[in-house]
């Protein structure tokens, strides 16, 4: 399987559990970085690729607010 192949198999099977948009990534472009309860935990996916992603995660954000609506963010 493919790296993203494999990347959006595991989104359409539940197992993202967060997500964002980093500037500067260790150094280079901007990434987007996809969160999982398993290994590996954390997958970056590259700045061309990112509006893909956005586009796969459009309804899986709306879950996460519909989650976390309540609870007050942690700021620093």
């Amino acid at each position: 399987m493919s790296y993203h192949s494999d990347l959006k198999h595991r989104i359409l099977n539940n197992e993202l559990i967060g997500f964002e948009v980093v500037e500067n990534y260790i150094g280079s472009a901007n990434r987007m970085l996809l969160y999982f309860h398993s290994e590996p935990k954390i997958r970056p996916v590259l700045a061309n690729k990112i509006d893909e992603y956005k586009e796969l995660l459009k309804d899986i954000n709306t879950k996460f607010n519909q989650v976390t609506e309540g609870i007050c963010p942690i700021i620093f």
